[in-house]
């Protein structure tokens, strides 16, 4: 079998494994699927992906083309971190108010999905029919959880609660009831069929998870004083292989650590430069507290918010062809992040289009409590998220359609995160900062990732508490505590992810410093760029060879 055939084939069983995922992508012949979260089928799937990745590994790279040995990178590193994910067994202890949590994820992701022709339709209320077995199925496997000593953080447990008792409260407002409906589709029968599944199956179905949740899992859960992984049995090794395939390098969480220390120290000088022409000191403390507690550092409202995205985002479309050889087809859209969402959900995300034209690349910002939120990192947020960030990066690798279907999709957060974080450095080259604010705010970013590889790795390998965690990044970034508490339950929710930011931009970086010492005057940023994006997203090592055979060539 040729490496292109099993790429093929892994990518189908990861869409198999992850069923909405492969309709929000656009590929639409899975309509009716949800994942299945019981042990028996994450074993199948990791029974698949184990022979798939041997077959990988039997592959000889020497005797492999170029193309082979990239696509044999992100088999393996594809397998490797699904296999990660499924063996940490987050699914029993992640109980939690955002989309990190399956129950919170399912429900927000389905409400994403665009429907096109009728087999979407009848597909989407099919899924809702499924719900309450889905949440029947995480209940079962949060009990066996705790029957191992597997337990959730009860704080966010309880954040859970609160979720789905705002969403049941809430039924106008639910974000299932609104799908985008194109023309060709009975209309009238679809709503009649979603309002009555939504009234008489998928909420009792809800309201049943969340009072278990509340009488059965809570009760259980650890204390915030410990919040991570290395309090679980195993937990060390669950850690250490995640580390592993969020960074796709041989980095220990020591290091890791270390890196974010050294980093936060390298920024103290940046700091002091900007914020003497902004607030006439140079003091990094007084800086930091300037922008967190300065009323004018803060939105009036959502509106606001969401006008200066659109604005930043417009402003980088205008000068990418400066930068880029190759663009995305089409533009991103922004939106806010819906408002049941709102309080468990970061501070903005991107979701790439289908490749089905059934849904538009959208930047999502969180409006939730705006007043509280800062806008000195809006600029940097939406260069990170959408231009020339994420929008770019996935949208031009879905349209790279001479490769195979699994590096157009691959999700490598390394890759993924590290282009994100690059990208708003990049887009001070690129003079897209609208003042020495916006600066401050580049570097208030640069911050938090820093302290993400201190406090992911505090609380998942040093044992450290939740509010240890919280106050590290108090007193080291300019980023407000509503913001701060919601980044810190993530990086429990979700362990390692975090630290992939900053060690993929690193890398980049690295990446781009030796291509331009090889290549002295004739190095070209915008045939960089296009290599960097026009391989689909890889494995850190992988990306270092694509590079360097570009400019030795």
């Amino acid at each position: 079998m040729t490496i292109t055939k099993l790429a093929d084939e892994l990518i189908h069983v990861l869409l198999d494994a992850h069923p909405i995922t492969a309709s929000l992508l656009g590929i639409r012949d899975r309509e009716d699927l949800l994942t299945d979260y019981s042990e028996a089928g994450e074993s199948a799937v990791a029974g698949r992906l184990e022979t798939i990745r041997a077959r990988a590994e039997a592959a000889d790279p020497a005797q492999l083309t170029a193309d082979d040995r990239i696509a044999r990178a992100v088999i393996l590193q594809q397998a490797d971190a699904e296999l990660a994910a499924i063996a940490a067994r987050g699914v029993e202890y992640t109980v939690a108010d955002s989309f990190f949590s399956a129950a919170v994820g399912t429900l927000s992701r389905l409400s994403m999905i665009g429907i096109a022709e009728q087999s979407h339709a009848e597909g989407y209320l099919d899924r809702l029919s499924g719900l309450p077995a889905l949440l029947s199925t995480l209940t079962e496997r949060h009990r066996a959880g705790i029957a191992a000593g597997r337990t959730p953080v009860r704080r966010l447990a309880g954040l859970a609660v609160e979720h789905f008792s705002r969403y049941l409260g809430a039924p106008e407002a639910d974000p299932l009831r609104r799908p985008g409906l194109d023309s060709g589709i009975d209309t009238a029968a679809f709503v009649a069929r979603r309002d009555r599944l939504l009234n008489e199956v998928v909420y009792p179905g809800v309201a049943r998870y969340r009072d278990t949740v509340a009488a059965e899992i809570c009760p259980s859960g650890r204390a915030d004083d410990q919040a991570g992984l290395c309090w679980l049995p195993d937990g060390e090794v669950y850690y250490a292989r995640l580390v592993r395939s969020h960074t796709t390098t041989g980095r220990s969480p020591q290091e890791l650590h270390s890196t974010g220390l050294e980093v936060l120290a390298r920024l103290a000088e940046e700091y002091a430069a900007i914020g003497a022409r902004v607030f006439g000191t140079s003091d990094v403390g007084e800086i930091l507290s300037r922008l967190r507690t300065d009323p004018a550092m803060r939105w009036r409202d959502g509106d606001e918010l969401l006008s200066a995205a659109r604005a930043a985002v417009e402003r980088a479309e205008q000068v990418a062809p400066h930068w880029f050889g190759r663009l995305p087809s089409q533009g991103c859209v922004v939106e806010a992040v819906p408002a049941t969402d709102g309080p468990g959900a970061p501070v903005a995300y991107y979701m790439q289009p289908a490749m089905d034209g059934s849904r538009p690349g959208v930047y999502f910002a969180n409006t939730y409590d705006a007043q509280k939120r800062d806008r000195y990192s809006a600029e940097a947020i939406a260069f990170h998220e959408a231009v020339p960030g994420h929008h770019f990066q996935l949208t031009i690798a879905q349209e790279l359609t001479e490769l195979p279907l699994l590096r157009r999709l691959a999700s490598i957060t390394a890759f993924n995160e590290g282009w994100g974080l690059y990208a708003e450095r990049l887009a001070d080259e690129m003079e897209l900062y609208s003042d020495d604010v916006a600066k401050l705010g580049m570097l208030s970013e640069d911050s938090l990732r820093a302290c993400r590889l201190v406090v992911d790795t505090g609380l998942h390998a040093k044992g450290w508490s939740r509010q240890q965690a919280v106050d590290f990044m108090l007193a080291h970034t300019a980023t407000p505590e509503v913001e701060i508490v919601s980044e810190v339950d993530r990086y429990i929710s979700s362990p390692g992810q975090a630290l992939a930011y900053m060690v993929g931009r690193l890398e980049i970086q690295r990446i781009r410093a030796s291509a331009e010492a090889a290549l002295g005057n004739r190095f070209d940023v915008r045939a960089f760029h296009d290599v960097v994006l026009g391989n689909g997203q890889l494995p850190m090592g992988a990306l270092d060879e694509v590079v360097r055979t570009w400019a030795a060539r």
